[in-house]
């Protein structure tokens, strides 16, 4: 009963967000009190959605301050050149444009982290395809399933979980993916060129001199109030200033929270000294990181109530209980077909902790070991990234200014198609077998 309650709640809420008849904001705080409700779930429901919430704070702190940081940046133009560089680049090509972002946001997300990889990529891009009137569709999916194929590296959160649950090396479970994470990666810029023709088509190639002359007008009101923030001469400062924070972030020196805090400070004082000045920036991010916040404790709500009333626990037994026997020699194909859709319905420590030990414990008496089940199991990451469970994608969809049914909808059989090919990639190359013999 409750893991048909689980799934029904999470179908209704995608149905709701997906069709527009709620916002997600709204469709995370009612749904899941209603169906916990439904399944009489009444005592303790405050503290289950209150344990949700603390859970995700952390995630809105850091989310409150790098939206922040990285709006003095662009307030200050720190980007302006890289935009303009880009443009020269790409010559007013959507192809080009797609097919950069796709290779540039890969190696950018490499540091492990969606939400850095997000801030970092659209303050980048979001500019480029606005100036030249491109779906900005086109960039969230991209980056996306860039973000999701690139994850599954040996820091990542995937794969240090399936390591940690799995109890082997997280290099031995990334190495032999290698060839797979290439074939995913040719498969995205594939999906880059795709878009990037229709665009293409839209709206042909545009002139440089469109943008030869005047203010980029990055950021926020008209070219004019844009060009009374820009401040030209701290470029090398904010330049430094962000290049340390990336790369403390990287290393680990402190708290992402912590580090997102001190250098907004830094950002706002010596961009904009006067405390009347800093009022009129925080303001003037304040709708941005509202939309962000407020969507993820509406999120602790949704969490803490799947995870508080045991719907979770009861869907991944049901979905476990459902395999036959017969079926014991393809468990590591199965795991990576699984993993897409279970991880687009729970959580990664639910599905990594929970899940994963009980499949690589039946898989074992068919002669499949950890390893292979631990990298079939990194397989669905692409299309996780989609998921309404995952914090950053509302720092995503927030970014961008779209709407998480409209980025779901368009992005989904490209992530779908990313994540095949990691599985083709992993078969074809031995990652993990198709088939068994015991």
């Amino acid at each position: 009963m409750l893991a048909i309650l689980g799934f029904s709640m999470v179908i209704c809420f995608m149905y709701l967000i997906m069709t527009k008849r709620l916002s997600a904001l709204i469709a995370l705080i009612i749904v899941p009190i209603v169906f916990a409700v439904l399944g009489g779930h009444y005592a303790g429901l405050g503290s289950m959605m209150l344990d949700g919430v603390k859970t995700l704070a952390p995630t809105g702190v850091m989310l409150t301050f790098s939206i922040l940081y990285f709006g003095i940046m662009i307030d200050a133009g720190l980007f302006d050149s890289l935009v303009r560089n880009i443009l020269k680049l790409v010559k007013g090509d959507p192809l080009k444009v797609l097919v950069g972002t796709a290779i540039l946001t890969m190696l950018v997300s490499l540091d492990g982290d969606s939400s850095t990889t997000y801030m970092i990529a659209c303050a980048a891009f979001l500019p480029l395809y606005q100036r030249l009137g491109m779906n900005v569709l086109g960039l969230t999916c991209i980056l996306s399933i860039a973000t999701g194929i690139m994850n599954i590296s040996p820091w990542g959160g995937p794969t240090a979980r399936a390591a940690a649950a799995l109890h082997v090396d997280a290099l031995e479970i990334f190495l032999p993916m290698i060839p797979a994470l290439l074939i995913a990666a040719a498969t995205l810029v594939f999906t880059a060129i795709v878009l990037g023709r229709r665009e293409r088509a839209r709206l042909g190639v545009i002139h440089l001199e469109d943008f030869h002359n005047g203010s980029l007008a990055l950021g926020h009101g008209s070219a004019e109030e844009c060009e009374k923030l820009r401040r030209p001469k701290m470029f090398w400062p904010n330049l430094i200033v962000t290049l340390v924070l990336i790369a403390c972030l990287v290393v680990g020196a402190m708290p992402i929270q912590i580090l997102f805090m001190v250098g907004f400070a830094i950002a706002i004082v010596i961009n904009y000294p006067r405390i009347e000045q800093q009022r009129e920036r925080i303001a003037a991010h304040a709708s941005n990181v509202l939309a962000v916040t407020a969507l993820i404790f509406a999120a602790g709500i949704f969490t803490g109530i799947l995870s508080g009333t045991g719907m979770v626990d009861a869907m991944a037994k049901s979905l476990l209980s459902i395999i036959p026997d017969s079926f014991g020699p393809f468990l590591a194909v199965f795991t990576a077909l699984i993993s897409m859709p279970l991880t687009f319905f729970m959580s990664n420590d639910a599905f990594y902790f929970g899940i994963l030990p009980v499949i690589a414990h039946t898989a074992a008496q068919y002669g499949i070991t950890p390893l292979e089940i631990a990298r079939a199991s990194i397989v669905g990451q692409p299309v996780h990234l989609l998921s309404p469970l995952v914090p950053a994608l509302y720092l995503l969809i927030s970014l961008a200014k779209v709407d998480l049914g409209d980025h779901q909808r368009f992005a989904l059989k490209w992530a779908i198609l990313s994540s095949l090919s990691l599985l083709a990639g992993g078969l074809l190359f031995g990652a993990f077998p198709l088939y068994h013999l015991s």
